[in-house]
């Protein structure tokens, strides 16, 4: 399969490059779109032959759920049962890098849900994914655009290199603005548990709801998509300083470094941040910046736990397989 990738327009979408891309989804091909936290692998989220392809592009374990797209929180009302919370939330928050975990309706297909009772829905905050839902004209699943286990993309040129040939279509927009995926609620209790830190701070859905998130066990983790499984690691080795910890690295002067503060090692790349939201920008445009220039690994440094911060440290963690 050759992979076709069209430049779009980021605030103005151009029409012939929408219906390019809405006629592959109809026929239940891949489409690979920006939204504000990483880009998408997008097929139609209700046909179960279509969300099967998606699995097999990435190489996604089938029991990993997907999220469910969508253009407005009315678009929501089929695919879930939803109550005065959760509308509330999605009133509140919507369109934005927030999903919520809802009890699933029948309509919504097996594949698509990981084999679960319950669906993930969020309403992206970027103007083509809501321009190509819109045209599609139903609910887009799609989960990271990137080969399972891999730093997530967000720029088209890392969605090539990791998904060129196993794709019908990537639609350029140009850099993301969030740089990490959705924070993750579950709603399917009384209970709100906090499944995955995100793009949306904790600390403001607390404010909003009036109770505190509380950390899901085991078996209600499972109903949150992308975080069962070793996820954003890059192909070289990532260690984590932790400051005032001492910084051990093997060889810094073939080693790169990600981080907030300059490192205490000559390493032979630093890339410094001049916040938390520019170090989520920037953590997996960095890792696989440290691949393509050829570095033996990377050190990330641990950043402070507010706001996107506990995003970062969710994705840093996974990334190193290291405990928190």
């Amino acid at each position: 399969m050759k992979t076709q990738c069209l430049v779009v327009n980021p605030w103005n979408p151009e029409g012939p490059v929408l219906e390019e891309a809405t006629g592959i989804l109809r026929r239940g091909g891949l489409v690979a779109f920006p939204t504000e936290t990483v880009y998408g692998l997008g097929a139609n989220g209700l046909d179960a032959s279509a969300v099967t392809a998606i699995y097999r592009a990435k190489g996604r374990p089938s029991d990993n759920p997907l999220i469910l797209h969508v253009s407005s929180p009315l678009e929501a009302e089929p695919l879930a049962f939803l109550d005065a919370r959760s509308r509330a939330l999605m009133s509140a928050f919507w369109p934005g890098p927030l999903t919520l975990v809802l009890p699933s309706r029948p309509i919504v297909p097996f594949e698509t849900r990981g084999g679960l009772d319950s669906v993930a829905l969020r309403m992206p905050d970027h103007p083509v994914a809501l321009a190509l839902i819109d045209r599609v004209g139903v609910p887009l699943a799609a989960p990271s655009a990137n080969l399972s286990g891999r730093p997530s993309p967000t720029d088209a040129s890392a969605v090539l290199f990791d998904l060129g040939g196993r794709i019908d279509l990537v639609l350029d927009a140009g850099p993301v603005s969030v740089g990490v995926e959705s924070t993750v609620i579950g709603l399917c209790d009384e209970t709100p548990l906090l499944l995955r830190a995100g793009g949306t701070a904790k600390e403001d859905i607390e404010d909003f709801l009036g109770v505190p998130l509380q950390i899901p066990n085991e078996e209600s983790s499972r109903r949150s998509p992308g975080t069962r499984y070793r996820h954003y690691a890059p192909f070289v080795p990532v260690l984590v300083w932790k400051p005032p910890e001492p910084c051990t690295c093997p060889a810094p002067q073939i080693w790169g470094y990600l981080g907030l503060t300059p490192p205490p090692l000559p390493f032979a790349r630093v890339v410094l941040f001049e916040s938390l939201g520019n170090y989520a920008r920037g953590l997996f445009a960095g890792f696989r910046l440290m691949e393509k220039e050829g570095l033996e690994g990377v050190v990330v440094q641990w950043p402070s736990g507010e706001g996107i911060g506990l995003a970062l440290r969710d994705r840093i963690r996974r990334a190193a397989a290291v405990g928190s």
